[in-house]
């Protein structure tokens, strides 16, 4: 949910790509930072910052997302983007299947399906018209975000500040490229507060979510900034969406609801069964 306001925020900043990606990974660092030492502070018990190998290759590939994505947005259409980075949810399932043996349930794979459809009506006019070039680009930005939320998903460790410290690579990146062609941003104040408050609270949540459910489901999540975004804006900045869009977001909407809910009931049924009964 903190994830949806993010591109609302990136338009009312209004700025060139690098200059915005800079600021916000700036902030996001800083913001992580801050969050850990003041955590550490008050309890022994904060997670570490890198933890271990795996971290580190965790943070690396949150980092690379964030490169694809903004090398996507400007090099396809957005109805290719989002079309392409629904299958992230594929992407993450496979990984999951192949590398920790956790073979989605039906359930799981028909809410995928259904959420792809949605996907499908949203875009469905203007898919296919985004180049090549953009196109593998977010193919290989869907990849790596799903593999990020494999890995993370197979460690069972604490990944959420790896994944603001991942952040320092398209810092980096962003750096180098504002050096040569200056920080041009209309409104800093709305990036500033979408690197320091929006994207630490959305990766840290967005990391430590396989530690409770499998990849694919916490990928399927991902797809609410899909729906949600554009109503954002809508209220924002009055760009209605189509009738294709509201019928594609209740059917991503719905299903996701339901997958919870079903994914609740299951949950009680387990912990009542494992349950230890004292006789009366």
């Amino acid at each position: 949910m903190a994830l949806t306001i993010d591109i609302p925020l990136i338009k009312l900043a209004n700025g060139d790509a690098w200059s915005i990606l800079f600021v916000r990974s700036c902030m996001t660092i800083t913001t992580g930072l801050i969050m850990w030492a003041i955590w550490r502070f008050f309890s022994e018990n904060a997670p570490r910052l890198i933890p271990g190998r795996t971290g580190l290759i965790v943070a690396g590939l949150y980092g690379c997302s964030s490169i694809l994505f903004i090398l996507a947005v400007f090099n396809t259409t957005t109805a290719d983007l989002v079309f392409i980075l629904a299958f992230n949810a594929m992407f993450a399932a496979l990984l999951s299947w192949v590398f920790l043996r956790e073979r989605p349930r039906p359930q799981t794979l028909f809410a995928m399906a259904l959420m792809v459809v949605g996907i499908s009506i949203i875009v469905g006019s203007s898919l296919g018209t985004g180049n090549l070039f953009g196109n593998l680009i977010a193919t290989c930005a869907a990849f790596v975000l799903a593999s990020a939320i494999t890995l993370s998903r197979a460690s069972r460790k604490d990944m959420g500040f790896a994944a603001l410290i991942g952040v320092i690579l398209p810092c980096l990146v962003a750096g180098f490229m504002v050096s040569k062609t200056g920080l041009n941003i209309a409104q800093p104040g709305w990036i500033i507060f979408n690197g320091a408050v929006v994207i630490p609270i959305s990766f840290f949540c967005l990391a430590n979510g396989p530690k409770y459910i499998t990849a694919p489901e916490v990928a399927m999540f991902y797809l609410l900034e899909t729906v949600l975004a554009p109503v954002w804006v809508w209220m924002i900045f009055s760009e209605a969406p189509s009738r294709n869009s509201l019928i594609g977001g209740a059917i991503l909407i719905l299903t996701l609801i339901c997958h919870s809910l079903w994914q609740l009931r299951e949950g009680r049924r387990r912990g009542a069964a494992l349950a230890i009964r004292h006789p009366a």
